[in-house]
């Protein structure tokens, strides 16, 4: 069988979706922590102190030889400033912490994303295959945000919030 060598590069999008050329994006680093001046949105609602817009991208290269499929991927969490947003009248500290563990899960994600993307046997499906790891991936990125949210009381619940800073600490450090 001959070299058969497909270029598929997707950009897929988790909690809300961006691309690149219509908005600023901030890439995942344990370096680089959100400020409230990366929050360039106007707030949307009158309940919310300030909500993270963030995410996972991917993009891949397939190759194939034979039944034999070989993928290069990338894989990142990010930031979108352009759809994040805060009220500083009811912002402080504890919520910019807050808002800073989104982004860190959307991370934790990533990092299963990869994971699986590294273990999987992939096919001449491979486009569709990858979705669905994707699929799966954002599915189980909104419920543990949603978890997040709703064992903080969004940040209210100042003890519960240090537990998730300590277990997301945690996981970013084992994965």
């Amino acid at each position: 069988m001959g070299l058969v060598k497909a270029i598929i590069i997707f950009f897929g999008c988790g909690v809300i979706c961006a691309s690149a050329q219509d908005y600023d994006v901030i890439a995942w680093s344990p370096d680089v922590k959100l400020a409230w001046g990366d929050f360039k949105a106007e707030p949307m609602n009158g309940r919310a102190a300030a909500v993270t817009a963030s995410g996972i991208t991917y993009r891949f290269t397939s190759e194939s030889l034979g039944n034999k499929v070989d993928i290069d991927f990338q894989v990142t969490a990010h930031f979108y400033p352009n759809k994040s947003w805060y009220r500083p009248e009811h912002s402080d500290a504890n919520i910019l912490a807050h808002e800073q563990l989104h982004f860190d899960i959307s991370e934790i994600f990533a990092r299963k994303m990869r994971k699986r993307m590294k273990q999987t046997k992939f096919t001449r499906n491979v486009r569709r295959e990858v979705k669905k790891i994707y699929a799966q991936i954002n599915k189980e990125l909104e419920a543990f945000q949603n978890t997040y949210d709703s064992e903080t009381n969004y940040s209210r619940d100042r003890e519960q919030q240090q537990l998730w800073k300590n277990k997301i600490a945690t996981l970013l450090e084992n994965h």
